[in-house]
């Protein structure tokens, strides 16, 4: 049976525990307030940037654009993995990476070669473990202010290495911010560029806004739909971001909600193992008078 010493020196200890857990808690919803904001704003242009752009891509030839064809054979893969650079978040990373590492093993059983772009230190670490190669790392931008030029940089890359074949398909998995308590792991395909039109039209319903334009359709989709990677992605890096620190906040919620049940545990053994000391006290003393009768 413990001391009072130990259960003493137990206590102490879960309650530094839940001041640590207290103040990242505080820490995270302060960093959740701007980046939400952040993400609540870009979405609405997101939306309507796809929407013009599906606009159009309906009126513009099939062969208007290199970014829009698949290919016939595809050999190479491509994959961005947005995580966080910190744990103490709960599932989240896992969640990220087990979802990349199951359609890499998919395309890989395939027969396609499989590489990787990270976003975050925890995608990182785990691709220099894997199979697959990681091209690219970036650290210390989810989490933070996240600046566009970070977006528009590594889709530009993306892009060229697209039109030069030497990928077939990029896809980014990040984590869509839905609720304080649901961050759901989605995977969007890049590039080639999805049919946007008919993924806007049965969102918005059978009208669409006729947009005039500029010079032709096919010049302006030249220019726009490298932006729409450039979009896309900054969008993924909006949400993940938004939806770290939403984990980190319920994580370090829970955890000082059992730093509390514990310290309620451990008082309460505490003051069994305090009673239990005076009660034997008291046996003792009682035991000696009633010797001295004797």
């Amino acid at each position: 049976m413990a001391t009072l010493k130990d259960v003493e020196l137990k206590i102490s200890a879960v309650k530094k525990t839940k001041q640590i857990t207290k103040a990242m808690n505080m820490v995270a919803t302060s960093r959740l307030r701007g980046c939400q904001q952040a993400t609540d704003a870009f979405r609405p242009y997101a939306e309507k940037f796809a929407e013009v752009l599906g606009s159009l891509a309906s009126r513009a030839p099939g062969d208007a654009n290199p970014l829009l064809i698949p290919r016939e054979e595809v050999r190479n893969v491509h994959v961005v993995l947005c995580t966080s650079d910190r744990g103490l978040c709960g599932g989240f990373n896992l969640n990220l990476i087990e979802r990349a590492e199951k359609l890499a093993k998919a395309e890989a059983a395939a027969g396609k070669t499989v590489s990787f772009t990270n976003f975050g230190k925890k995608g990182r670490d785990w691709a220099r473990k894997s199979d697959f190669e990681m091209v690219e790392a970036h650290v210390g931008v989810v989490g933070g202010r996240i600046p566009f030029a970070t977006a528009v940089t590594s889709g530009r890359q993306l892009v060229d290495r697209f039109l030069d074949e030497t990928y077939d398909e990029v896809y980014v998995i990040y984590s869509l911010f839905e609720s304080m308590a649901r961050q759901n792991p989605v995977v969007q395909k890049l590039l080639p560029i999805p049919a946007i039109g008919s993924e806007v039209e049965a969102e918005a319903g059978p009208y669409m806004a006729e947009h005039i334009c500029e010079p032709s359709p096919a010049q302006l989709l030249g220019t726009l739909l490298p932006r729409n990677v450039f979009v896309q992605l900054y969008k993924a890096l909006l949400e993940t971001s938004t939806s770290e620190h939403a984990a980190r906040m319920m994580a370090m919620e829970n955890a000082t909600k059992a730093c509390n049940d514990m310290i309620e545990r451990l008082t309460l053994a505490y003051n069994k193992a305090r009673q239990a000391a005076i009660t034997a006290e008291l046996m003792d003393i009682v035991g000696g008078a009633e010797a001295l009768k004797g």
